[in-house]
């Protein structure tokens, strides 16, 4: 700013000789007054107000940072030891704990299951000849137990007579013993010693019943028993008139781990069966099991249906079915002869499953069954578990009929 001033004067000088000859001989006082004009524009530029900066981006203070020397990679550098804790001791192991032992479920004798048949076909014979020979009042008497007992007519007429030739005059012990054995003896003919077989492959069952008969559950636990023994099971789900026999069927086959083949509802029983045996011959099965309708014996067109179910079946496979399973409730009692009957009229029977026999005093029926038709009876059903469908062996039935 005072270099500009000086310029000034000087090129006002320059235009006024005169007065820069008078000055020289002035210039202490020209001198002061260059001073005092410079001490005034200082004064104006003190108080003029101060030019704003422009704006400019601010700038990281880590940047203004001179940053620290680069340290000498090359010096070893001394790292201190960390101190090291001694180990604690090993915990001592603790001793394994006992396996518990597995619950076992004390074996349910088959007497206990029987009860309700023994009572009511052997327990009267006590009070009936208690103290007394068979005389002829006692022989009436039997003949009314006998008869009352679901055996069937003729059957309970054979078994009086063999009373009256082996036992009359004599005591309960002997009419008990002729009656154990008689009725042993009619059951030993249907006995059947095959149990689960598998004859061929497929080995095909067809299973007849009517509803409430305990068909669809007798097929979940015979399915459970070949899946036990090691074989695959294909499961048909026949019995199409019934929506909650599918689910039943279903549900065993979900809780067994068999796969289950399943038509509409309503649709053709024949068609499932087919599939049935379609799929486990692709499959490879070794067994396939096949639920039907639960016909009524009284309705002739259902029981055609059942005969064209048989036929279309051994289509595929040769000598399908090879076994044809009829159940039976116990508690029917004498009707379930009736039912055989009809049902062995559309179909070759080759076996009978007896179920609800822990429930019933009417399991008698059984002896008349063999009497009659001679069809080997495969299994008994005396539970709901799935081990409670036993296969039948008449020595133990027998056994558990008359046991004190």
């Amino acid at each position: 700013m005072e270099v500009s001033y000086l310029h000034t004067l000087g090129a006002w000088a320059s235009q006024n000789p005169l007065l820069l000859v008078l000055g020289c001989g002035a210039v202490p006082v020209v001198a002061v007054l260059v001073v005092a004009l410079l001490g005034g524009f200082r004064r104006e530029e003190r108080a003029a107000p101060p030019v704003a900066a422009p704006e400019t981006p601010e700038r990281s203070v880590a940047a203004e940072v001179p940053a620290p020397p680069a340290a000498d990679v090359s010096a070893p550098v001394a790292v201190p030891e960390p101190a090291v804790a001694p180990e604690p001791a090993p915990a001592p192991e603790p001793a394994p704990a006992p396996a518990p032992e597995p619950v076992r479920r004390p074996p349910v004798r088959l007497r206990d299951r029987l009860r309700g048949t023994s009572d009511a076909l052997v327990g009267r014979l006590g009070s009936l000849l208690s103290g007394r020979t068979l005389d002829a009042e006692r022989i009436e008497e039997l003949e009314l137990l006998l008869f009352g007992a679901d055996l069937g007519v003729r059957t309970a007429e054979s078994l009086l007579e063999r009373v009256r030739k082996e036992a009359a005059g004599r005591d309960a012990e002997t009419v008990r013993r002729v009656l154990h054995d008689a009725i042993q003896e009619k059951l030993q003919r249907v006995e059947s010693a095959g149990g689960l077989s598998v004859r061929a492959h497929p080995h095909v069952i067809l299973v007849l019943g009517v509803n409430g008969s305990g068909k669809t559950t007798t097929i979940g636990k015979l399915a459970a028993r070949y899946k036990a023994l090691g074989h695959s099971v294909i499961l048909g789900a026949g019995d199409t008139f019934r929506a909650a026999a599918i689910e039943q069927l279903q549900a065993w086959g979900e809780r067994v781990g068999c796969e289950v083949v399943a038509g509409r509802p309503g649709g053709d029983p024949s068609a499932v069966a087919f599939d049935t045996v379609k799929a486990a011959v692709a499959r490879g099965a070794d067994v396939a099991i096949i639920d039907t309708a639960g016909r009524l014996q009284t309705k002739k067109p259902l029981m055609e249906e059942l005969g064209k179910m048989v036929r279309v079946i051994g289509r595929d496979v040769a000598g399908a079915p090879h076994e044809t399973l009829l159940v039976l409730d116990a508690n029917t009692g004498q009707n379930a002869i009736s039912q055989a009957r009809l049902f062995t009229e559309v179909a070759d029977v080759t076996g009978i499953v007896l179920t609800k026999l822990d429930g019933t005093a009417k399991g008698g029926v059984i002896v008349g069954l063999a009497d009659e038709f001679e069809i080997p009876v495969k299994h008994v059903g005396v539970g709901e578990a799935v081990e409670d469908l036993r296969d039948f062996s008449a020595e133990e039935f027998v056994d558990a009929l008359f046991a004190q």
